[in-house]
């Protein structure tokens, strides 16, 4: 109900039409400013207070006297004391007076603090710095009450940190907004290459001290901002690219060019780095010709699909790239991405057959776990050699043939759709469990095994036929 009240008004408002923020920011905004209890004591406050005074306490005395109660660690007390700016000022630009909250930040600090010496005793003081402002900033972002707790779930390290703060720039998603906020308000003339620490953001959550993401952020934070090892393609997609010094530039490219044509780049990440040399070339920035970066790259994605694997969000990996002006430059890289990745579906599924067919007949029951978990959508019957699939179901118990056959009714009847490109090889086990069949004397089993088939002609006839060429109609007409 508050959302439609919120929309109503806006409406009304002549609001709704208006693209200067995104939809969800305007009716989140909107309901706060109706339904403020804040609002309510502005209403009644001129009929029944007379005087009002304003408390303004001395927070910068206040937080020197909340230090005072880590004197007794030494090297805590003196890292604090040394970046008490960075306390002071990032308190400011949590927009409220908590003390409270600074009190809880400042004590899961402690406990990082002391870690990442016990830990990492080496670690860059600048990592340190990141680390006392973030726990600071998600401290008061969660505690109190600004956003929910999902805003940061669903990132899962800085690099993915980073990319969102790229692509906030030309997506219209309310989560990136929020993330692009965040950073420039409480890094705000902080410079830092590692801005985001998912064990700090899981602790302060979760209260829980997670030792595996803890040693994995450390590891990553030794292997790039303390020796400098991150590729530079990674630079390119998790930096804004002009945070590149004119002196680093030609380095990175030719860095980057040379992971390309040795195929050492995930395909996906191929198509978004093509996308920015293209703009580099239209620019000037490099001396590649538009033809021949296509000719390298294409060289460079067939090497590369040999070790990567599918990726099923493309669109989501493509929305991350933040140059805007290269469209009709990336349609013939992104039609052989999309035949690669296809490719990179069809090899993803026949491993997947493979691994569940070779279950059968001997170890049932991990078929069965393996087939209801991955297999109720996929066309899994595809990908698997019809006389292979012949040998191994009729080597099964009668039960377990008859419970096969209901799984795969049962299925297409909800999946029809999805399963149809496995239809015609359905057809192939069909014809050869038929013609083994015709050899054999009537035995159980085999009677067992004749309905299989007939299953499957049922089967066949829900999937839809557009697959078959004039060619095979004519054949099955004949």
């Amino acid at each position: 109900m508050k959302t439609f009240i919120a929309t109503y008004l806006l409406d009304k408002q002549n609001e709704l039409n208006k693209s200067d923020k995104p939809m969800v920011e305007k009716i989140q905004d909107k309901i706060e400013h109706v339904f403020d209890k804040a609002n309510d004591y502005e209403r009644i406050k001129e009929k029944l207070i007379g005087e009002t005074f304003e408390y303004a306490p001395k927070f910068d005395y206040i937080i020197n006297g909340i230090l005072m109660r880590y004197e007794n660690n030494p090297e805590l007390i003196r890292f604090l004391r040394e970046n008490t700016r960075f306390i002071i000022n990032t308190f400011h630009r949590s927009g409220t007076r908590n003390l409270r909250i600074l009190k809880h930040a400042l004590n899961d600090f402690k406990k990082v603090f002391e870690m990442v010496n016990k830990s990492y005793p080496n670690t860059n003081n600048r990592v340190m710095q990141t680390m006392l402002i973030f726990t600071i900033a998600i401290s008061f972002e969660i505690k109190a009450g600004k956003i929910t707790k999902e805003k940061f779930i669903n990132i899962n390290n800085n690099e993915e940190y980073k990319s969102l703060l790229v692509s906030s720039r030309i997506l219209m998603d309310n989560r990136q907004f929020y993330i692009k906020e965040f950073d420039n308000n409480y890094y705000y003339n902080f410079k830092s290459e590692y801005r985001f620490f998912k064990f700090i953001e899981y602790y302060v959550r979760t209260r829980i001290f997670d030792m595996k993401i803890f040693k994995d952020n450390m590891e990553t934070i030794r292997k790039t901002i303390d020796t400098g090892e991150l590729p530079a393609y990674k630079r390119l997609l998790t930096e804004e690219y002009w945070k590149i010094s004119d002196d680093e530039f030609n380095n990175v490219i030719e860095e980057i060019m040379e992971d390309v044509k040795q195929g050492k780049i995930r395909l996906i990440d191929m198509v978004k780095i093509f996308a920015y040399f293209s703009y580099f070339s239209r620019k000037g920035l490099i001396n590649y010709d538009l033809k021949v970066l296509r000719a390298i790259f294409f060289n460079g994605m067939n090497l590369s699909s040999l070790t990567s694997e599918y990726c099923d969000n493309v669109e989501e990996e493509l929305g991350k790239i933040a140059i805007e002006e290269v469209e009709e430059d990336l349609v013939d890289i992104l039609k052989h991405f999309n035949n690669l990745n296809e490719q990179l579906l069809d090899k993803k599924y026949k491993e997947k057959a493979d691994e569940v067919m070779k279950n059968i007949p001997m170890k049932m029951e991990i078929f069965y776990e393996i087939f209801d978990r991955d297999c109720t959508k996929i066309p899994i019957f595809k990908y698997y050699d019809a006389n292979q699939f012949l040998q191994r179901i009729s080597c099964a118990s009668n039960e377990d043939i008859m419970l096969i056959k209901e799984k795969l009714i049962d299925r297409v009847e909800k999946y029809t759709k999805e399963l149809e490109p496995e239809a015609k090889n359905l057809k192939q086990i069909k014809q050869v469990i038929d013609d083994y069949l015709k050899t054999k004397d009537p035995t159980i089993k085999n009677i067992i095994l004749k309905d299989f088939s007939k299953s499957l002609e049922y089967i066949i006839n829900k999937y839809k036929v557009s697959f078959l060429t004039k060619k095979e109609e004519k054949n099955e007409d004949e």
